[in-house]
């Protein structure tokens, strides 16, 4: 696979992107920019959250996990499940009630202007870092198979990408990513898809005995009850799930930018519950891929297990033995899974950064246009640097990066909207920000405790820590029997 091909496979796409995103984006004003004019059908939101929730790191890593990890991740996939009915029944409502453009607008109105600033700065942050975490694996890829060989410096490789994620969204925002995720899911299932039959077949396997092959192998592995401690342990996948989901998805401006688009939240609950489900096979699918990626280095000589995870997927599709099809669909998958991520990266933080930190609401509509284009090239800006920092530093294990990343900073979040939810109590409005950093700082100095100390293996459960010692620490801070704070729309 030349590196001519590869850049024809990735202009093709963006050839079908933009066309997608030119007549989703058609007479789009500042509503529709930020919330699709609440008019998007519940079965295409459907198709794109479930899309937008795999990024080009679920594409390279989900499958490359197989080799050390079986399919544990499954295990997590069906606390997602269970989180998104959480997320559908309690937290939809809520914000439909509301009519919120911006989710963390519940904070002002629950606790106070500064908790309210503190939760979008918390999302600005995580947003920013996972979606470049994200973005960097794609970048990493296109720069080891197009730029090297021509010699083009991973800077321009940077400057490039993400301008083309802007190109495509600074338009028509969550209206035009609804459509443009749907284009991303059905290009991931359909690369995904395809790539197994090529493989299997590459291994004389027919379709039928795909599935026994998989069955029979020993990395099919999906439940892990025998070592509390270890990071598999399903209690600590499955509940940890659960709440990532809810954080994640249901305290995300991204992710509930889009459900938000519905017409009403009866629409937005069937969306939520279907795109769970979807999520699923999806990633089911993907780690049946990942077998067959295993097997097929285990009887191809010359080709080894590599020591990063990450590139079992590459190497597996680069290899001459396969035809060239199979490269061009991982680039395909690979760039539709990142490019979408990073576009709706960077309309949620556009959308969260003028309406909860800029506070432009209550700008006249021409105005908050001129806003809203300045802050949108501001994030894309700021997102290439952040990839380009990612370079320098030689980050590794995108997947396991992502989710320790989003337990840190989404922890205070998940805590605040929890408390905020179930409490009656009022809370020390200027000490919030204190307590959402102490709680992220203790948990750190907690997991290193633990491990060194006793041998435990906190995994993502650290983001259900997090959370529950900020509530403490609100809980401490707070108070009975006081008026509810004042609404935010009344500063």
């Amino acid at each position: 696979m030349t590196p001519l091909i590869i850049l024809i496979s990735i202009i093709a796409y963006f050839v079908v992107l933009f066309t997608v995103s030119h007549l989703a984006s058609r007479q789009t004003d500042n509503d529709g920019f930020f919330t699709g004019n609440r008019k998007a059908p519940w079965p295409i939101v459907a198709i794109a959250t479930m899309g937008a929730a795999i990024s080009g790191v679920t594409f390279i890593s989900v499958p490359g996990m197989v080799a050390a990890k079986g399919y544990s991740y499954l295990q997590m996939v069906l606390g997602f499940i269970a989180g998104y009915w959480i997320i559908a029944f309690v937290l939809v409502p809520l914000f439909y009630r509301r009519n919120l453009i911006s989710i963390y607008g519940y904070l002002g109105e629950r606790f106070g202007l500064n908790s309210y600033r503190t939760g979008a700065w918390f999302f600005f942050i995580s947003k920013m870092l996972g979606a470049s975490v994200r973005f960097f694996v794609v970048c990493i890829v296109i720069q080891a198979l197009v730029c090297d060989p021509w010699g083009i410096p991973f800077s321009v490789n940077v400057a490039v990408t993400v301008s083309l994620v802007w190109l495509y969204t600074f338009r028509g925002g969550v209206k035009s990513l609804i459509w443009t995720d749907t284009l991303k899911s059905l290009c991931l299932i359909l690369s995904v898809a395809l790539c197994i039959y090529f493989i299997a077949d590459n291994l004389d396997m027919p379709v039928t005995g795909i599935a026994d092959a998989i069955g029979s192998h020993h990395s099919s592995k999906i439940f892990f009850f025998e070592d509390p401690a270890a990071g598999t342990y399903f209690w600590k996948q499955f509940i940890a799930g659960i709440f990532m989901a809810i954080a994640l998805n249901g305290l995300d401006q991204d992710m509930m930018q889009r459900n938000l688009a519905c017409s009403d939240f009866r629409n937005c609950r069937k969306n939520m519950i279907t795109s769970g489900i979807m999520q699923f096979f999806v990633i089911a699918l993907f780690l049946m891929l990942g077998t067959l990626l295993v097997i097929y280095i285990d009887n191809t000589p010359g080709l080894d297990i590599p020591e990063k995870s990450d590139e079992i997927f590459g190497l597996v599709v680069s290899h001459p033995s396969l035809p060239v099809i199979t490269g061009v669909l991982f680039i395909t998958g690979l760039v539709a899974a990142a490019y979408s991520a990073a576009g709706s990266a960077l309309v949620s933080l556009t959308t969260s950064f003028t309406v909860d930190i800029l506070d432009g609401t209550g700008m006249e509509d021409t105005r908050l246009a001129h806003m809203r284009s300045r802050v949108h090239i501001a994030m894309a800006v700021t997102m290439g640097c952040v990839i380009i920092l990612f370079h320098i530093l030689n980050a590794d294990d995108a997947i396991s990066a992502v989710y320790t990343l989003a337990s840190y900073t989404y922890g205070p979040i998940l805590g605040l909207f929890a408390f905020g939810m179930f409490s009656r109590r009022s809370v020390n409005d200027r000490m919030v920000p204190v307590i959402c950093i102490a709680a992220p700082v203790i948990c750190y100095v907690i997991k290193h405790t633990l491990g060194k100390a006793y041998g435990y293996e906190m995994s993502f459960e650290l983001i259900i820590l997090n959370a529950v010692i900020t509530c403490a620490g609100l809980a401490l801070m707070s108070t009975k029997h006081t008026e509810a704070t004042e609404s935010i729309q009344a500063r």
